[in-house]
């Protein structure tokens, strides 16, 4: 087994020092690591040649995560790819544990793990949705992103059926591989974390773009017109109201609930996840509760992204793109 290591950058060489160092330090030595430097400006390309000259380094123009990804898988020789994000770390078995569990199960075509989420240097604990799942997961990839790049070990026969990451997507290019994968392929899981996902950083890309769901949209409406996922297939899944609703043909609509009268006073609220995965459903529904709706705008984003930057512990805590919408019934005006 051939292990290609690919690890995209752009001006992280002080967090890219420690991802590789997590590499070196595996038990199973890969059979290449490759850094792709998409267009840095800062001393990543000094930083490779004197303290890891062993590692291959492809420099490009500044094109965005995807690009360079899709660069590193063309030019590795291994028949298995490894990638890490630059700013994310291995632990040493990483390699090893996956290996083994592909050898175990030899139709396997990818391979992934849990994980540790580390926020300003502080670990906190995911929610109960970002679970992660083996088997025929393509239901669970409907609402999030399940599969992290750092922790997936893919066989680059997948690349040459299903197609590359896409660089066409700014953002959440990783969410539309895993659903066109995983709408052909079963997954092998790994359920050990072998890697800390490291977050927090002002650089991340949930945090350079509003409104993401657009692109996990954009996605949806691919995996569709390529006719990979058929209209039953779409309707039977737990989270079909993602696709029927949002993206499909008028025959597929589903009514998700009851339609619902509001009284004077009551208050829906439409949000991202950046908000959900930072504030518990107490908090939130304590701020809006008495609060003028302007005042609860103003304190719902402050809490949310006190959270991002700063874990608290025993609290959510995941950056994310922040995003909502909050609309309450008046009470009609006095009679006379």
């Amino acid at each position: 087994m051939k292990i290609s290591v690919i690890i995209p950058s752009w001006n992280r060489a002080e967090r890219l020092a420690a991802a590789l160092d997590s590499v070196c330090a595996q038990n199973v030595t890969p059979h290449e690591v490759i850094v792709v430097d998409d267009g840095s400006t800062d001393h990543t390309r000094e930083l490779l040649a004197r303290h890891y000259p062993e590692v291959r380094y492809i420099f490009q123009q500044n094109q965005g995560v995807s690009q360079a990804r899709n660069t590193g898988i063309k030019a590795a020789s291994g028949d298995w790819i490894a990638l890490l994000d630059s700013d994310d770390r291995w632990k040493p078995c990483k390699l090893e544990q996956q290996q083994a569990a592909i050898r175990a199960n030899p139709g396997c075509k990818l391979c992934h793990s849990d994980e540790i989420w580390i926020r300003n240097g502080k670990r906190v604990n995911p929610m109960k949705k970002h679970a992660k799942h083996g088997g025929r997961i393509f239901r669970y990839c409907l609402p999030l992103c399940v599969i992290s790049p750092s922790a997936v070990m893919i066989h680059r026969d997948i690349f040459r059926e299903i197609g590359l990451f896409d660089e066409t997507l700014p953002a959440c290019e990783d969410y539309d591989l895993w659903l066109r994968i995983c709408a052909v392929y079963p997954v092998l899981f790994v359920d050990q974390p072998l890697i800390e996902k490291v977050g927090g950083h002002a650089d991340q890309l949930s945090r350079c773009y509003w409104g993401m769901d657009r692109f996990r949209i954009q996605a949806l409406e691919k995996i569709l017109e390529a006719g990979v996922l058929d209209q039953d297939e779409a309707l039977h899944h737990d989270e079909r109201h993602l696709v029927s609703n949002l993206v499909g043909s008028a025959e597929m609509r589903i009514e998700v609930g009851s339609p619902l009268e509001l009284a004077p006073r009551d208050t829906v609220l439409l949000a991202s996840d950046g908000l959900f995965d930072n504030l518990l459903q107490p908090e939130i529904i304590d701020e809006i509760r008495v609060k003028p709706l302007e005042q609860v705008a103003r304190r719902l984003a402050s809490a949310a992204t006190a959270r991002m930057d700063e874990p608290v512990e025993g609290k959510p805590s995941k950056p994310d793109d922040l995003t909502f919408l909050l609309y309450r019934r008046e009470s009609p005006p006095p009679r006379g």
